[in-house]
């Protein structure tokens, strides 16, 4: 071996030699978490002649510019110079001496699942896995099923998306994602965090600048690997919310009757259900005008969903906030509101206005206007 490990990669590298199926590296950019990884998966490949490794992304593309082209051949290069491989550049996989196979596929089209879905594998790593649907992991691990002299691993990494996605729910809450039920070996699953501090020999001095002089949100991302509460694209932070909506459900009924008018409004994003994260949040919310003309957003129902669950979810808050309608932009995605809504209930009201409406996917949908706290102007 050529190249050096620095302290947090070596730390790292016992986590990945550790009994646990399952192991995420989470942290900030550029800490060197691709490089430990493709390391680890190639001698796992050459210790054992004969099987089958698989490198993933969401989109094949950014995998060919990142991995293909630049980490691995680097890996390859610095870790292992005397070991020649042969890239097979028409369905992207590397062959080395030993007959071990490294494939490198995205997760953005069925012709490629379905390649995948024919092949068994000895590890399966998810790069970038913050951009990976929890039904495509899991998916892969119906893969993950190679008989070897090693024990099947799932590799990943990620800089850390928000606390919604499954990678938290998996490796920190150690739930099902969609069930919430506690999962049945929290041991197989481990997790550290490593970030570009630990990686400062191989990082330029104004890259780490850039760095920190990202906006916080992002610094707490990219520079200290941390999870994120907010939501991206939100109107108001999630703790507003909730403040505001716990004033709402203990005063519903003086809240209603202040309303001179209320409506549900409903901006749908194309999101198929729970676990598709490549989609935006359905974006719903309860707004009402007082006597005043004031506009105000009385409810967050912002939801990630299939059409039958965000119409019922859209449905019932019409129901329990006594609205006079529920509107949807004109220009995107109106025909399609009205047909699932009314698939659900007939005679449901549904209107459109793009000039009346101002829609915002993902959480806190907002009413055209001035934008306040907890409130904003409604224009009819």
């Amino acid at each position: 071996m050529v190249a050096k490990l620095n302290p947090a990669q070596q730390e790292a590298n016992r986590l990945l030699g550790s009994p646990a199926a399952h192991v995420l590296l989470r942290g900030g950019s550029r800490s060197g978490k691709t490089f430990l990884l493709i390391r680890a998966l190639v001698i796992r490949a050459a210790k054992a002649p004969g099987t089958r490794h698989g490198i993933f992304r969401h989109r094949f593309n950014a995998l060919k510019h990142s991995i293909i082209g630049d980490t691995f051949p680097k890996v390859m290069r610095l870790c292992f110079p005397g070991v020649p491989y042969n890239l097979n550049r028409t369905d992207w996989f590397v062959t080395l001496p030993n007959g071990s196979e490294i494939l490198f596929h995205g997760l953005d089209s069925s012709e490629r699942t379905e390649k995948i879905l024919g092949l068994e594998f000895a590890t399966v790593y998810l790069n970038e896995a913050s951009q990976i649907s929890y039904g495509a992991r899991n998916m892969l691990l119906t893969r993950l099923a190679q008989k070897s002299s090693l024990n099947v691993k799932e590799y990943i990494d990620a800089n850390p998306p928000t606390t919604s996605h499954w990678l938290y729910s998996l490796f920190e809450r150690h739930v099902e994602p969609k069930s919430g039920e506690p999962i049945p070996d929290p041991a197989d699953y481990a997790t550290m965090q490593i970030n570009p501090d630990s990686n400062r020999e191989n990082l330029s001095p104004e890259y780490l600048k850039q760095l920190e002089s990202l906006p916080e949100k992002e610094r707490q991302r990219f520079l200290f690997g941390n999870y994120q509460t907010a939501i991206e694209g939100a109107l108001w932070t999630l703790d507003r919310i909730r403040r505001e909506a716990a004033i709402t459900d203990a005063n519903r009924a003086d809240v209603m009757s202040r309303m001179r008018r209320i409506v549900v409004a409903v901006d749908p994003s194309g999101c198929s259900g729970p676990e598709d994260y490549r989609s935006d949040e359905i974006g719903i919310s309860v707004c009402g005008v007082d006597v005043d003309g004031i506009g105000h957003v009385l409810a967050d129902l912002s939801c990630r969903t299939g059409p039958a669950g965000w119409a019922k979810v859209a449905l019932d808050a019409l129901d329990l906030w006594r609205g006079d309608r529920i509107v949807a932009e004109k220009n995107f995605g109106g025909a399609m509101v009205e047909s699932t809504i009314r698939s659900a209930r007939a005679t449901a009201p549904v209107a459109f206005g793009a000039d009346r409406f101002s829609l915002r996917a993902g959480r806190g949908v907002g009413v055209s206007g001035r934008v306040g706290v907890g409130r904003c102007c409604w224009s009819e």
